[in-house]
């Protein structure tokens, strides 16, 4: 998976040292690390009896993880099994049977595009994809880096009607109907995966913890230390690596959208890779924008599509959602936040 949703780093903030500090006489802190997955870091933080319970959890997690990274992926094969990029090869040819994960994905990204505005459409593969090749060859070149014609770029999006992606769920099938389409899950995938490993972990009697896969944060029930919060920390956007605010929370997701990972330049000017569909080209509207709410599929959603939003539409637009909040760092550095986060949020710098 190409998409790195987060430059706008979020740490988790614990007041104790990582791994093998008793608390309350009962329980432990543990951590791990997944490599290889996701293209990012994926660090699980948990509370357990013993390093053996820990174990369990963590094995449990990173073995989902390997699943789903290989089935929401769009560049690679693996041998035996159906994925994104399957269904993206098989374009206009036939339907394609797939696992219940990529169902379920697919069906949530056609809900919420729907929702939203298509500020954020899994079906807009083609236009992401001639974005992507002219990154890929100008970080490979930098002295050849080229921006793509407007007129691909309108071809290109000739093809992103995301009505044409035609789910059979009974059936377990995906069809796209024409040959030009192509998927690209990068907007939710990951924060969608991360939902479903949280919500297993909880399933299998994990009562406390944090996962952080490369900045997407979601927390399991509160520390058992006796706080009543995880605080999280926001990096400021423009590279400095400093934590810019942090953000006290409970059970919850916190995922940011950022234009300053994934990027390259030309004549001096950087151009990112989250595009609004409207105008086929990098959204300029913020430095980066973070979403807190329970789900992290939907949190990692929203993120994207309130980076594409003008504020005052992104403002209206989760205004109209439940339990859900957002942060938006302006061009000039400016925090503004929901008035749901009014508390929650300490200083600044």
């Amino acid at each position: 998976m190409k998409k790195i949703i987060t430059s706008l780093l979020i740490f988790l903030l614990l007041a104790l040292p990582l791994g093998g500090c008793v608390l309350r006489g009962q329980y432990k802190k543990y951590t791990s690390t997944i490599f290889a997955t996701f293209d990012t870091v994926i660090q699980i933080t948990a509370y357990a009896k013993s390093e053996q319970e820990f174990d369990s959890y963590f094995q449990m997690a990173a073995a989902r993880f390997k699943q789903l990274h290989k089935l929401y992926d769009i560049y690679h094969d693996y041998e035996g099994i159906n994925n994104i990029k399957t269904i993206n090869d098989n374009a206009g040819i036939r339907p394609v049977p797939v696992e219940q994960e990529i169902i379920a994905l697919l069906a949530f990204s056609q809900e919420w595009c729907q929702r939203t505005g298509g500020k954020t459409n899994i079906a807009l593969g083609p236009v992401l994809r001639i974005w992507h090749n002219y990154r890929s060859a100008a970080i490979a070149n930098p002295a050849e880096a080229r921006l793509p014609t407007q007129g691909a770029l309108v071809e290109a999006s000739l093809h992103t009607d995301i009505n044409k992606v035609v789910l059979d769920k009974a059936r377990g099938t995906v069809f796209l109907e024409e040959e030009d389409m192509a998927l690209d899950v990068g907007a939710v995938a990951k924060g969608f995966a991360v939902e479903l490993v949280a919500r297993e972990l909880s399933a299998a009697g994990l009562k406390a913890g944090v996962i952080n896969a490369g900045g997407n944060v979601r927390s399991l029930g509160i520390p058992p230390d006796g706080r009543e919060t995880w605080t999280i920390g926001l990096e400021d956007p423009r590279g400095e690596r400093k934590i810019l605010t942090s953000l006290n929370v409970g059970e919850t997701a916190v995922v940011t959208s950022s234009g300053q990972q994934r990027h390259y330049q030309v004549d001096g000017v950087h151009f990112h890779h989250i595009i609004d569909p409207a105008t086929l080209w990098p959204a300029t509207y913020h430095q980066a924008v973070t979403v807190v709410t329970p789900d992290s599929g939907l949190a990692d959603f929203l993120s994207t599509a309130l980076f594409i939003l003008p504020y005052e539409e992104g403002l209206e637009l989760v205004e109209k959602l439940k339990d859900v909040e957002a942060i938006w760092i302006t061009p000039a550095g400016e925090i503004k936040f929901t008035a749901g986060l009014e508390g929650q949020l300490k200083g600044t710098g």
